[in-house]
């Protein structure tokens, strides 16, 4: 029997790797293309032609012209930089900030703990688009403002997390040996605490990554991110939502591409979960 549970465990093992080296590939790809998009638009993403507004998907256009004139193809992939580059640059804000939180919470306990979790419970009380919705629209708008407003709003989860992580290192032997040997705090926290509890930290942002970028598309699509003419996908599809029955692929261009952007880093940040899962990696 102990044979075909080790043969079914080192398929699934085999299985993950797998699916880690696809995944990871085609976000790496997305992200490479992405920041050299200023190379591969085929047109101008801003320059201007109403004698061609809304011309129809063609070899010469691939995606069509919106109601300037302006090729979607360039403006997609144009937009992929500002989208996906923003939404790594809030990922890594509250990634630092909350787990800053959670380890510090953690580790000192008492009165800071009490305060910090009290906040973070007020945070967690209310739906995080909603509540980004109401900080972002007191800023002023503008995509800065809606990194800002998300940031602002969506740390909690990651303080919870290297909470409950430093909680359970604190009462280890060799933290307890390390501070016996007169370790001090900052270099017991970040030679003993942080490396210990970065594995399931990352594996939270990298499932985060999808959700951000949907919800800083949904800001700038209410008018509380990215401002038209600049090319951003939320703001693309707010811009042009009113052709979504004249000339549909105008919206749907950038749409699709969010979905496919999504998709890409769920499915990555699925497979980054159970490679980091004991059972998975045959331990």
């Amino acid at each position: 029997m102990r044979e075909p549970a080790f043969r079914t465990q080192r398929v699934k093992k085999n299985n993950v790797r797998r699916r880690l080296a696809v995944f990871g590939t085609l976000a790496l790809v997305l992200l490479v293309c992405s920041f050299f998009s200023g190379r591969l638009t085929p047109y101008d993403p801003y320059l201007q032609d109403l004698g061609n507004a809304k011309a129809v998907p063609s070899a010469a256009h691939l995606l069509g012209t919106d109601r300037y004139g302006r090729d979607m193809l360039s403006r997609v992939i144009a937009g992929s930089r500002t989208s996906i580059y923003s939404t790594l640059v809030l990922v890594a804000v509250i990634t630092a900030a909350g787990t800053a939180v959670g380890v510090i919470c953690g580790w000192n306990g008492k009165r800071i703990d009490t305060v910090l979790m009290r906040i973070s419970d007020i945070f967690l009380a209310f739906p995080g688009l909603v509540f980004a919705l109401a900080v972002a629209g007191v800023l002023g708008g503008g995509l800065q403002n809606a990194i800002i407003a998300l940031a602002a709003v969506s740390w909690p989860k990651y303080a919870r997390v290297a909470r409950s992580q430093t909680l359970a290192l604190k009462e280890t032997p060799f933290i307890k040996a390390a501070i016996l040997s007169g370790c001090g705090t900052f270099r017991l926290l970040v030679r003993h605490i942080l490396p210990n509890i970065i594995g399931p930290v990352l594996v939270t942002s990298v499932l985060d990554i999808g959700t951000m970028m949907m919800e800083l598309a949904g800001l700038s699509f209410l008018g509380l991110g990215a401002k038209p003419p600049a090319a951003e996908w939320g703001s693309m599809m707010s811009d042009t939502r009113s052709l979504l029955t004249t000339a549909p692929w105008v919206t749907l261009a950038p749409g699709f591409a969010i979905f496919i952007s999504v998709m890409i880093f769920n499915l990555l940040g699925d497979t980054v979960r159970d490679y980091a899962d004991p059972k998975s990696r045959g331990r």
